[in-house]
């Protein structure tokens, strides 16, 4: 059961171990984690577009990721940036454009898309065939919280569902404890998934209850990252990784034993999973695994000394982690 939220924090006394979505978590029978389509099936289309999303299905994928933003006449579109620049060719920001002019751009790359509406995503995704796709919803921090948030609420109740209702289906997909609470004040009972880079706040995280966990890939190839994985595991939370594009990285989510990944090539990501299935090909994916280039090891050095950098500002002038959390969420 999940908590209701008051402006004093949580309501009722928070459990130790979280519900968790069962239809999320991985089989058994099933030799990797989930494939997610990170904005659809962007290594083969233009990303999030009705093309994307139905491609992804089509290779396998057992859930779709997509991004949230507001045009100016308050209507939800997917589009991973604020601005159309980079994936319409348009300088203008998403908040600045009325749907009526969003709707008639065409994408850059081939095939020409159009930006669909989160209304278009699910009513395809409510049609019986897409019945087992699940939908993660990464709520960008652009918009007014409180307009996005009441904007997907109705959103969401406008699709009516023939079986298993939304909140069966949904993932809300904040990036912090502000909006972490909007969603449970505004779409209560939804599963949410914390997006983070850092380590140390997602542990933080942890004690908000029904609360599951989305890091970023490289976070995971800390001794922080590996700690928080442990945790999360023994405390019942769903944990995912995002975004692995590389066999390097979908097979260390393999070996890590996340409960999903989100990647651009859900058919790459599944091939891998499939040949992970015996003990000769499980010392393979471990072999993969165990390969770093000269520019991962830079990379994994430049993003590590960010996040340090982020987490030292923000606890300056915010306060810990744990402090923030326990402020805006009571626990």
């Amino acid at each position: 059961m999940y908590m209701s939220w008051a402006h004093d924090g949580f309501v009722d006394q928070p459990p130790r171990r979280a519900t968790v979505p069962p239809w999320v978590r991985r089989r058994d029978t099933e030799p990797g984690p989930r494939a997610v389509g990170h904005r659809g099936y962007k290594a083969a289309y233009p990303e999030n577009t009705m093309a994307a999303f139905r491609g992804a299905i089509e290779v396998g994928a057992s859930a779709i990721e997509t991004d949230l933003h507001l045009s100016k006449d308050e209507i939800i579109v997917l589009s991973h940036d604020a601005t159309l620049k980079r994936c319409f060719g348009d300088a203008r920001r998403v908040a600045d454009c009325n749907w009526d002019e969003l709707s008639k751009l065409q994408t850059l790359r081939e095939p020409k898309q159009s930006m669909p509406r989160l209304l278009d995503l699910l009513e395809y995704l409510a049609q019986p065939e897409q019945e087992h796709i699940w939908l993660l919803l990464d709520i960008k921090m652009d918009d007014n919280m409180t307009k996005l948030l009441s904007r997907l609420a109705d959103t969401i109740e406008s699709v009516p569902k023939t079986t298993r209702p939304w909140k069966q289906h949904v993932i809300l997909c904040p990036w912090n404890a502000e909006w972490v609470a909007g969603c449970l004040r505004y779409l209560p009972g939804f599963p949410i998934t914390l997006i983070a880079f850092s380590p140390s706040y997602a542990t933080a995280m942890l004690q908000v209850p029904n609360l599951n966990f989305n890091l970023f890939n490289y976070s995971f190839a800390t001794p922080s990252g590996r700690r928080f994985l442990r945790e999360a595991k023994q405390r019942g939370r769903l944990v995912f990784s995002w975004s692995d594009n590389q066999a390097e990285w979908m097979a260390r989510s393999i070996c890590n034993e996340v409960d999903a990944v989100i990647t651009d090539d859900p058919k790459q990501f599944l091939e891998l999973c499939g040949q992970s299935s015996s003990e000769v090909t499980t010392g393979r994916i471990r072999t993969i695994a165990a390969k770093w280039s000269v520019k991962e090891i830079g990379l994994w050095i430049l993003i590590n000394f960010l996040v340090w950098v982020s987490e030292t500002v923000s606890g300056v002038v915010r306060g810990s982690p744990r402090s923030q959390v326990k402020k805006i969420l009571g626990v």
